[in-house]
């Protein structure tokens, strides 16, 4: 994994110029300069969604996307993406990405999720066990316009209401509520005190919206409360011990469960299993001085690589095992952090180290990250990131949702969108280009529709491409 580290690592945060720094003018004189900008791209202009003549073949973008990836797990990406349409929208990001480079552009930049689809929101508890509500997936985090992954979730909201068969006018209504929402809260936020705007959080178990029917609410934080219960049992050592690990001797190791869980061999991984040391000083190095000193209490026992998400199948993530005491264990996953798909669009990251942009867009993007989140480089030349495994993680489970249950969630992807894009960027010249009408939320409404209709032709493209053998893939029990 890691390279030697002798040398102490720069984590001092790198220039990201393209993202405003609230100058020191009023939220008003700020809102002008932002609705100013719908000179150059008025906001029917983001309804536009036309396939250019010379549209690169969605099928060759991903393809390319699997360069440097485990060979024999691409079958496996391509398998779930298979599923069906919204599955396979959640693992083309990159098609997403060049498309969104054609469409217009407000100027307007944040640090962008970069793929900002339902799923990739959810619950987590905080490092004082909070349970918040937040995007939980920044893989591809870059400064970006900010219209870009509110195209990517409001389509992911057409695609995903179809999905589990609701109508086309449904649909609509959510991707209405989607925006408004966000349109809303960033308003909001342009009044706030950048502090306020800092510490504002979606506290899960005290969520209330005054838009949605108050019974809607009761059983959704019953539920919420049922699955916070189950994801603690899940998350306790006594749990998820026993169920990842085996005994070889006196020393701990971590089951093998292939394909999805697998050791590793050097030619894969070099330093995995015989370099470890310098693994583990390198990502020390990238934590604060106090969480360093808790980390140090634990020690190294077992790697292996595991298999997740949709688009991250065939990267190089695994999980690790540390132990401070016989029944004090500590489980880190490790992600191998690769370009970003927006970066060939939006420009190059301003840091070396892919690890550290996904480490810097989390800790700019969310209200609290893990206390463990810390990055590397390994000895093959891969960037990583680091974070527990599952620290009462609660993701969403769409597929036996009521429309209303839906709309509250879609409301809070909304919410939790424009606060990590007020967090980064300008929320009052965001708001004043935004303003206060429906431009905005028709247009963007109108784009949701007709890219959930190309990625139903990309995804028809993909299935016949597997029908012929031109790429490989693997359907799982």
């Amino acid at each position: 994994m890691p390279k030697n580290s002798s040398k102490k690592i720069d984590i001092t945060p790198a220039n990201t110029s393209k993202v405003p720094s609230l100058p020191n003018l009023s939220a008003e004189a700020r809102a002008a300069q932002g609705k100013s900008l719908r000179n150059k791209a008025p906001r029917s202009a983001h309804a536009q969604w036309h396939a250019l003549k010379n549209r690169r073949d969605p099928v060759e973008i991903l393809s390319a996307s699997n360069v440097g990836r485990i060979e024999h797990l691409v079958p496996i990406r391509f398998g779930r993406m298979a599923q069906s349409p919204f599955a396979f929208y959640r693992g083309a990001a990159a098609i997403m990405a060049s498309d969104l480079a054609q469409t217009p552009s407000s100027g307007l930049y944040v640090q962008a999720c970069g793929d900002a689809h339902l799923m990739n929101f959810g619950g987590f508890a905080t490092p004082e066990r909070n349970i918040i509500f937040d995007i939980n997936d920044l893989d591809e985090t870059l400064p970006a316009p900010f219209e870009w992954d509110i195209k990517r979730l409001a389509a992911s909201v057409v695609i995903a209401a179809k999905h589990i068969e609701f109508t086309a006018s449904e649909a609509a209504g959510l991707v209405t509520d989607l925006v408004r929402e966000y349109r809303e809260k960033m308003s909001g936020y342009a009044q706030m005190r950048a502090l306020d705007v800092w510490y504002d959080k979606i506290d899960l178990q005290r969520y209330t919206d005054r838009s949605t029917d108050p019974e809607v609410l009761r059983r959704a934080h019953k539920r919420l409360a049922q699955r916070i219960e189950i994801e603690r049992r899940k998350s306790h050592p006594d749990i998820m011990y026993p169920k990842l690990v085996v005994h070889e001797g006196d020393t701990p190791k971590i089951k093998d469960e292939p394909p999805l869980i697998f050791h590793t061999t050097e030619l894969l991984m070099p330093g995995s299993q015989s370099d470890y040391a310098t693994v583990i000083e390198a990502y020390s190095q990238t934590l604060p001085e106090h969480v360093r000193i808790l980390f140090n209490r634990f020690r190294y026992c077992d790697l292996a690589l595991k298999v997740v998400g949709v688009g991250s199948v065939g990267t190089m993530c695994g999980v690790t095992l540390f132990m401070a005491g016989e029944k004090d264990p500590l489980f880190l996953q490790v992600k191998e952090a690769r370009q970003s798909v927006l970066e060939p669009y939006a420009g190059k990251s301003a840091y070396a180290n892919q690890g550290q942009r996904v480490v810097h867009g989390q800790r700019l993007i969310q209200t609290a990250s893990d206390v463990f989140l810390g990055w590397t480089r390994g000895l093959n030349g891969r960037d990583f990131y680091i974070r527990q495994l599952r620290d009462l993680k609660l993701s969403a489970i769409i597929e036996d949702w009521d429309l209303e249950t839906l709309r509250l969630y879609v409301r809070m992807c909304g919410h939790a969108l424009a606060r990590a894009h007020a967090r980064s960027g300008d929320p009052a010249m965001i708001s004043g280009y935004l303003g206060t009408s429906k431009s905005f939320d028709q247009a963007i409404g109108e784009f949701a529709s007709a890219y959930a209709e190309q990625n139903s032709l990309d995804y028809r493209a993909f299935i016949e491409a597997i029908r012929q053998g031109k790429i490989p893939a693997q359907i799982e029990a």
